[in-house]
């Protein structure tokens, strides 16, 4: 690379490659000033790079040449890479140039170094846009010796398909003015550096590291390097070895076939690069994060044709971040494909910026304009630990530093501590905004640990790292462990020994701690005193307790002794419960019993059951029959049905437990001896048998027998039944059947079990009536006739001599309907669809037997009855149907319903004329479409429908069986039709009112017609309610709200029924008057001053209120403005000493929305006079003068109106009651 110097004066000649592109500026070489113009000479395969004004990075392929403008003359600083060095040689023109060179023993060491290569191209030095041919090219960063390793900088290759094609990163139109562009930059000391290192990482695209190497075959910045004076293949430039060769090829204005450009490429190369991306967007602003997106890079050359080499567009994008302002240090937080990135690890309550850049193809874009935004606050830091800033025996003074506020100021500090018990359980001490304190009442020697934290608006921070201080003093002597004197149940007595280095004139307190398993682990204070021993008490039985003691003085606290256990004693046991049995026989029984509730405390337990024979009053002795942990036993070896007494108790280590109260129990009795036969008690009857017997017949069966008597058939293989079982000897069998022959046999039975049988004993019951009948069977014939038949029961002994047969509609109404020796009856003239029952008795020499069960059964049904009582029906019960129902053309048939016969009615028929109408299953029906105020006669006739509108009508009913006759005629009118509703207008509106006018409005008496007319006003529910009734024409709605809109609508009512409801009509009423107010009141000031007040008026309905002052003074006919404002109170100067004047103040109001002024009335004057006087006068709104005639207001007129229209009511009807 070279760099010449030229005047301005001269005209450059510049290779074809720029002379043939872009024009020379005029400005640069019409010789107006003395400027030096620098020629940067760049080889083929070389890359040179620039800062444009704007901070943007340019790069120059090879080969070109780049004049640059220098403002001071100076030659510009120029950046090499590492292993490379920059010299400045003058040829015999005097022409200064600056070669670049490798730094090797390759080259001739001739050169010395001229320019720093620590320093970058300063922005003085810029090219215009039509002198930089862009391309794909390495940019150096700056670096000191030592600042950043070989490895950070980076070069981009060419791309191998066209390895020198040149690309123009900027519009080429773009022309820029001398003053601009000869204008310094503006110098920024500070920030500079680090703009440069950032732009440095930031706006180099990534490519493959630069590798120094000591060899003299390494490529760097483009030169490839070889001793035989070979090209490099790729590079596009040649060894050192030929410089001068290529040196006079770039002085000459001809050029080589290498160094012609192909068009073809150079559409692909602006088609390739990106144009602006817009700025980007940041959405989910959090305070440590935050989304930023941005759109895809629209390409410059794509518009207006298509791709044409068809190789796919490659976008990447890289997103820079600033945390200071736009022109700050930028860093590149993310480099990819997608429209979106996460910012993470941001700072709390800090402005940042960003901007976004498209890599296209191997191809950089310029940057977006910057996006500010700023995070959100956040909890403060987490502290440091607190310091100690002073220490004593008892007291501790901490101070702590203030943390990050992360945008929200610190409100107040908490410093916990663990209160020296080392357990990690922290107890808040301080809670305030000073960032020190002094934790007070301490003991010495001790170590206490303390945390810190922070809170402000948003929330606390997290404590700071714990930290453990030390108070001052030597560490006390450990006490000895207490002692036990004796132990309780529910107490311990305990000792202990002074410190033996306590002097004996020193206070020593004592403090003896508890531990409680059941409680916890902590160990908790039940003693503190200056006394040598101690009684706990409250604690729980046979439990163990660990005891230690603390010691301390005034100046000392020892640390805690060595731990006593101890043990309370247990208590005695309680009584058990009551032992029960179970298993009872004749020689043994079983006894269980449930521990006691309360145990003592201790868990081993051991039962005494103790027994003795006969009656707890008459025990003589008792005796142990079981001693053991066991809680049941079994009693054996006793004797039958002799009575026991068991008691029970329980006893362990504390004490024997009281006896439970005593049990009685008897052993079973052995089984009874058998009974003596059965006797028959009395003469046997034919359905009932009494038998006899006596008891067991052993001497020891003394005890209470029970008795069980069994029965069976005359057959030895019939089945036995029980027919008694009780205590008694004698019982009655009845429900036997006459002249049969039973057998019975009895037993005897105790708590021990049954006895034998006796034998059997037989017995015949004599002749009875006869049995029960069988149900008798009905037969229907048709629905009107039944057959009844039944068959013949011969069980009783004797011949049946005849039957009885009962009939009727329910059980009570039953009636005899036969009596005969046949077996059957028929039964006629009955009802259709209905329910009968009957019953069947039979009778024989010996009498009636019993009813038999009643037999049921139902009529079918028949064909509907005819249909009576027509009539015509009133709307108002007519059911909801879909068609309005109008009187004048609808006439409304009704009936009652005829009895079905028992199958339900599925429809009505009406026969008018020769048409037939289905009415289905209802009771009424609707014929429309007939003629108003019209007659109409339904007559049975069957006549044709004449011209005099007489046609007769049918109505009959049908059911599944079939139709029913048809019933009678009526004669009917039709309405006349209903009137039309009026037009509804609105004569009045007023603020709390509206009058209403419809119809004929000039009469103010009822109408002739006899209308009735029906107004209906719509409330908040947007349902319409109604509000008059009546035979009037107009109407006034009071109780509104003013400016308000009301909606009505009216219906006409007349004996023809109700007319349908008028179009809805709304009207809004009027905006209220302000009030008026009273009398202003008057106070005089200094001088000929004075000042009016008056009421307040409050704002209506959102309207603003004014006031209007008016004053009449002296000699004036009419009263003068002299203030319109809000204020109430207003202040008049200038007054005339002893002249009269009178006040009056009236109330405006503005309307908002219609921009009027309602004013209401004036109020009455006040007369005031100013007199010359220290003392300040008040004028009362009442001080009027008396020669002026005060004005009735609207309220006194109308109290003497109703008073005199009152008396005039009293006095007619006192003349009507003398009348009369």
């Amino acid at each position: 690379m070279y760099v010449t110097m030229m005047m301005t004066d001269q005209m450059l000649e510049l290779p074809p490659l720029l002379n043939g592109e872009v024009p020379m500026m005029h400005h640069m070489i019409n010789g107006d000033a003395s400027q030096q113009v620098i020629l940067v000479q760049v080889n083929p395969g070389e890359t040179f790079t620039i800062r444009r004004e704007d901070g943007t990075l340019q790069c120059i392929q090879g080969p070109a040449e780049v004049p640059m403008m220098s403002p001071n003359g100076s030659i510009p600083p120029i950046h090499v890479p590492p292993g490379y060095i920059s010299q400045v040689l003058e040829d015999n023109t005097g022409v200064r140039r600056v070669v670049v060179t490798p730094h090797s023993e390759c080259y001739p060491p001739s050169y010395s170094p001229a320019l720093s290569p620590t320093h970058h191209l300063p922005p003085p030095y810029m090219t215009h846009p039509h002198f930089i041919p862009a391309s794909h090219t390495a940019y150096y960063p700056p670096a000191s010796p030592g600042d950043v390793p070989p490895h950070q900088y980076y070069q981009h290759r060419l791309p191998p398909i066209y390895p020198e094609e040149i690309i123009p990163l900027y519009n080429m139109s773009t022309f820029l003015g001398r003053e601009e562009y000869c204008k310094p930059q503006p110098k920024k000391p500070k920030e500079r550096p680090a703009e440069r290192q950032s732009l440095s990482r930031v706006s180099t695209p990534p490519s493959s590291s630069y590798k120094s190497s000591p060899a003299c075959s390494t490529t760097p910045n483009g030169y490839g390097k070889n001793h035989a004076g070979t090209a490099a293949t790729g590079g596009g430039g040649g060894s050192p070895g030929n410089k001068r060769a290529e040196r006079r090829a770039r002085g000459s204005p001809k050029q080589t076939e290498s160094d012609q450009q192909d068009p073809d490429l150079d559409a692909r190369r602006d088609q390739d690069v990106p144009s602006g991306i817009e700025k980007p967007q940041v959405c989910k602003i959090q305070a440590r994060s935050a989304l930023v997106s941005w759109s895809r890079a629209p390409q410059a050359g794509v518009s207006g044709r298509g791709q044409t080499d068809g190789a796919p567009l490659s976008c990447s994008y890289e997103l820079l971040l600033a945390d200071k302002s736009c022109d700050g240090k930028y860093r590149v937080v993310y480099s990819g494909e997608e429209l979106q990135y996460t910012l993470t690890d941001l700072r709390p309550a800090t402005d940042y910026h960003v901007r976004v850049s498209a890599v296209c193809n191997s191809v950089k874009g310029p940057h977006s304009e910057a996006r500010a935004f700023t995070t959100h606050s956040a909890p403060p830091e987490t502290p440091l630990p607190p310091r100690l800033s002073h220490r004593t025996k008892s007291s501790l003074t901490l101070q702590w530093k203030p943390p990050v506020d992360n945008g929200s100021k610190i409100t107040n500090y908490v410093l916990e501590w663990d209160e020296g018990k080392k357990n990690s359980v922290f107890r808040e001490c301080y809670f305030g905004h000073q960032r020190h304190f002094k934790v007070m009442r301490l003991c010495p020697a001790v170590g206490y640990t303390f945390r810190v934290a922070a809170l402000n608006d948003i929330g606390p921070s997290g404590f700071s790292p714990e930290v453990v201080f030390h108070t001052t003093g030597s560490l006390p002597q450990m006490p000895l462990a207490p002692r036990l004197l004796r132990a309780g149940t529910s107490w311990v007595a305990l000792e202990w020994t002074r410190p033996s280095g306590c002097s004996p004139d020193e206070a020593v307190t004592y403090t003896l701690e508890m531990q409680d398993d059941s409680k916890g682990p902590e160990f908790k204070a039940v003693y503190s005193g200056a006394e040598l021993s101690s009684r706990v008490e409250g604690l729980s039985r046979n439990t163990s307790y660990r005891f230690r003691l603390t010691t301390c003085s005034a100046e000392w606290r020892s640390t805690p002794s060595s731990v006593l256990m101890c043990r309370t004693s247990p208590d005695k046991p309680g009584a058990p419960a009551a032992p029960r049995v179970s298993a009872v026989t004749p020689h043994s029984f079983s006894v269980a019993w449930d521990p006691p509730q309360d145990d003592g405390g201790c868990g081993d337990l051991t039962y005494l059951l103790e027994m003795s024979e006969g009656n707890p009053e008459a025990v003589s002795q008792w005796e142990i029959v079981y001693r053991g942990p066991l809680r049941e036993h079994v009693c054996k070896d006793l004797n039958a049905a002799t009575r026991y007494s068991l008691r029970l108790s329980s006893s362990s280590s504390g004490g024997h437990s009281q006896y439970t109260e005593s049990l009685l129990v008897c052993t079973l009795s052995l089984p009874p001896g058998p009974c003596r036969p059965i006797t028959i008690q009395g003469s046997v009857k034919h359905r009932e048998v009494n038998l006899q017997w006596e008891g067991s017949a052993r001497d020891d069966d003394h005890e209470s027998l029970v008795y069980s008597v069994e029965m069976s058939g005359s057959e030895e293989e019939a089945d036995v039944m029980q027919v008694y079982h009780g205590a008694h000897t004698e019982c009655t069998v009845g429900s036997l059947l006459p002249g049969a022959t039973y057998r019975f046999r009895v037993r005897a039975a105790n708590n021990a079990g049954y006895g034998p049988f006796t034998e059997f004993l037989e017995v015949t019951t004599a002749a009875g009536p006869p049995g029960q009948c069988v149900v008798p069977v009905i037969s229907l014939t048709s629905h009107t006739c039944a057959v009844v038949s039944w068959e013949t029961d011969e069980s009783s002994g004797a011949d049946i001599s005849g039957y009885q047969l009962d009939w009727g509609r329910d059980q009570d109404s039953l009636e005899m309907v036969y009596s005969g020796t046949e077996t059957f009856c028929e039964i006629s003239n009955l009802e259709a669809a209905a329910s009968y029952y009957c019953r069947l008795q039979a009778t024989n020499q010996a009498g009636s037997g019993p009813y038999s069960d009643l037999a049921w059964c139902r009529t079918p049904a028949a064909a509907p009855e005819a249909v009576v009582n027509l009539y015509v029906q009133e709307p108002v019960s007519l059911p909801t149907e879909g068609e309005t129902f109008s009187p004048s053309t609808c006439l409304a048939l009704a009936w009652d319903e005829p009895n079905s016969n028992g199958q339900e009615i599925t429809c009505y028929t009406i026969a008018m004329g020769d048409t037939v109408i289905t009415a289905g299953n209802t009771t009424c029906h609707v014929i429309r479409n007939l003629q108003p105020d019209s007659e109409y006669s339904l007559k049975p006739q069957e006549e044709n429908l004449q011209q005099t509108q007489d046609f007769h009508v049918q109505v009959r009913a049908e059911n599944a069986v079939g139709a029913g006759p048809f019933g009678p005629s009526l004669r009917v009118r039709t309405r006349p039709l209903p009137p039309a509703p009026p037009r509804l207008e609105c004569a009045a509106a007023g603020p709390q009112s509206l009058k209403l006018r419809w119809g004929d409005s000039n009469s103010r008496g009822p109408s002739t017609d006899e209308s009735t007319f029906v107004l209906q006003m719509e409330d908040r529910n947007q349902r319409f309610v109604p509000i008059y009734r009546g035979p009037s024409h107009t109407f006034k709605v009071q109780r509104l709200s003013e400016s308000s809109r009301y909606t009505f609508r009216i219906q006409a009512v007349s004996e023809a029924g109700e007319g349908p409801f008028s179009d809805m009509y709304s009207f809004t009423t009027a905006k209220s008057v302000p009030p008026t107010l009273k009398a202003p009141r008057v106070a005089q000031l200094e001088g000929n001053a004075c000042e009016v007040t008056w009421e307040n008026v409050p704002p209506m309905r959102g309207d603003r209120i004014s006031y209007v002052l008016q004053v009449l003074g002296g000699r004036e006919s009419e009263y003068r403005q002299v203030y319109k404002g809000e204020d109430t109170a207003f202040q008049l100067f200038g007054l005339q000493w002893n002249t009269d004047y009178r006040l009056r103040v009236l109330v405006c109001r503005r309307c908002s929305d219609t921009s009027q002024e309602l004013c209401g009335s004036f109020s009455p004057s006040t007369h005031f006079s100013p007199r010359r006087s220290n003392t300040t006068v008040a004028v009362e709104p009442g001080s009027v003068s008396t020669s002026t005639p005060k004005a009735l207001t609207d309220e006194q007129f109308a109290s003497l109106i109703v008073l005199g229209v009152a008396s005039l009511s009293i006095f007619i009807a006192y003349l009507l009651q003398l009348l009369i």
